[in-house]
């Protein structure tokens, strides 16, 4: 990229192409210079810290992610909804491991840009599991319960932790469905009407 292309967007860029070679925790300001062209101390005129950088490559990955799920749930409702952004979810995090890791990341209480990306994200979750009739806290429940699920498998995926002869995509199924099982327990009950 040549030094006249430089902008902070395409530093955030760059950083989280970067952050998926590298990871996520590995990033460092002098690496990113070296992939750009530039010394480090040109970097700072886009960023102006290696937090800073990172917060960018998070609200960037909870767009991309919060994207990623969207489109996987168009046209699509209950358990069949629940699969295709678990599916979308376990992909998109394999082929972006260090975004992935940006997106755990939390906005700090003043970060407004950063959290509302991650609610967008989130909302995705939530608008999928209302089909199962949940509300309010039950709602907020399930929402956990679904992130943090698919959150652990990919990152001990993604870490090489099954080490089981047993296809690993078999197993995620088998996680998905008992998640969707789950869900499907917890769906209220049709009101009876009286008569």
């Amino acid at each position: 990229m040549p030094r006249a292309g430089l902008s902070r967007a395409a530093v955030v860029a760059a950083g989280a192409e970067l952050a998926d070679e590298v990871g996520f925790a590995d990033l460092t300001m002098g690496l990113l210079a070296a992939r750009v062209g530039v010394k480090t101390p040109s970097l700072y005129k886009h960023v102006v810290s290696l937090d800073a950088l990172r917060r960018g490559i998070g609200i960037q990955a909870k767009q991309e992610l919060g994207n990623v799920l969207a489109r996987a749930a168009v046209g699509r409702s209950g358990a069949d909804a629940v699969r295709a952004i678990a599916d979308a979810h376990r992909s998109w995090a394999l082929e972006h491991p260090g975004r992935y890791a940006a997106t755990v990341r939390a906005p700090a209480a003043d970060d407004e840009e950063d959290r509302r990306a991650g609610d967008e994200a989130l909302q995705v979750f939530f608008d999928v599991l209302a089909g199962f009739g949940l509300r309010d806290a039950r709602a907020v429940d399930a929402a956990r319960t679904l992130r943090s699920a698919l959150h652990g498998f990919v990152s001990l995926e993604g870490a090489g932790g099954f080490g089981l002869p047993r296809d690993v995509t078999g197993s995620y199924r088998f996680l998905v469905d008992s998640l969707v099982a789950g869900l499907q327990a917890e769906r209220p009950a049709p009101e009876s009407r009286s008569r």
